[in-house]
């Protein structure tokens, strides 16, 4: 078996494919993969192996149709993370987000289709739902986003959507909550705290610090896609949520403690435009149909990536400082 993973050089999608890799998905014993990634700030070789005989690759843009119909023949599968993802970049500057989200996922499932490859998964996430104060969204739920990059995130589901329903093509769409874990980039929330305080420098908490997010370990959102991979319904969403709630003020907290600050290291900051105040899944759909549960338990999971980037400062400074940092 062969599976096209674009955006596998990113946090979650090298994740996935280290343990493809390692065999650490049963039904992928012995799978070679394909790596597709622009390698962007946020898209790191070092994040695979140098070397491995089942690996292959491919420098190049999701946006690059010609480049998708030479790449995707020969491929059983399509497990498609390329995605520009970080909300604050998106305010800033919403076109990148709507080129690589939404045109690079069109391009993805085209050369797909034209190529006959069997099987696609889109990764999505849980912004493209907006905010919640109370409940949790299912998959039925509307799509009513906030920022630039949940709204390009959004486009993209419809646009899979529309190439299930049109052409037929196999394709699911998952929905995940925030993840964390070892090689994620410090511009996000757990990965800046930690390397500023490890580097004795203030963390910048929007506002005062309320709102709620749903915290899921990125081996835990990995085998929730390779689940849906393997059994997911054609033209189905999977909600994957971690089912642990945290205000930013708690996360923050609890950074403090492991790493042995205090809150004077806290420096509140103007909210964010648009700051969606919570987010919550239901995960009925994809533990009935697929027997999903997550299995890492969040404080564990916090202490051993705090504990990750404590040893690895030459990645994280060589990410955090490849551009000027946007906290």
């Amino acid at each position: 078996m062969r599976i096209l993973v674009t955006g596998g050089a990113g946090f979650i999608g090298s994740h996935y494919v280290r343990t493809l890799l390692a065999d650490g998905y049963p039904g992928l014993r012995g799978a070679r993969v394909t790596v597709l990634d622009r390698l962007t700030y946020a898209g790191n070789r070092d994040n695979l192996p140098a070397a491995d005989p089942r690996l292959d690759f491919v420098h190049g843009d999701v946006c690059d149709l010609d480049l998708m119909l030479q790449l995707a023949p020969g491929h059983d599968a399509v497990v498609h993370f390329a995605a520009e993802s970080h909300v604050d970049r998106s305010v800033e500057s919403a076109a990148e987000f709507v080129r690589t989200n939404v045109g690079g996922t069109q391009s993805v499932l085209e050369a797909a289709l034209r190529s006959g490859v069997q099987r696609v998964v889109h990764v999505s996430t849980d912004e493209v739902y907006g905010s919640t104060e109370h409940g949790s969204w299912t998959e039925e739920s509307p799509l009513l986003p906030n920022s630039p990059y949940a709204a390009s995130k959004a486009g993209s589901d419809l646009i899979a959507r529309a190439y299930w329903r049109t052409h037929g093509l196999d394709v699911s769409i998952t929905r995940c909550s925030n993840n964390y874990g070892p090689y994620q980039h410090p511009e996000k929330l757990i990965p800046l705290f930690t390397t500023n305080l490890l580097e004795g420098l203030p963390v910048p908490l929007y506002g005062d610090g309320a709102n709620v997010r749903e915290w899921l370990h990125v081996d835990d959102h990995c085998r929730a896609v390779q689940l849906v991979l393997e059994g997911g319904r054609a033209g189905e969403v999977y909600n994957v949520g971690g089912g642990e709630e945290r205000t930013n003020r708690q996360i923050t907290e609890l950074l403090l403690a492991r790493l042995g600050a205090d809150r004077s290291a806290v420096r509140h900051v103007a909210d964010r435009k648009g700051h969606d105040l919570r987010y919550a899944l239901d995960g009925t759909k994809i533990r009935e149909e697929l027997g999903y549960r997550p299995l890492v338990p969040f404080a564990r999971g916090l202490a051993d990536t705090v504990d990750w980037y404590r040893d690895h400062p030459a990645w994280w400074k060589a990410a955090k400082y490849r551009e000027p940092h946007r906290a």
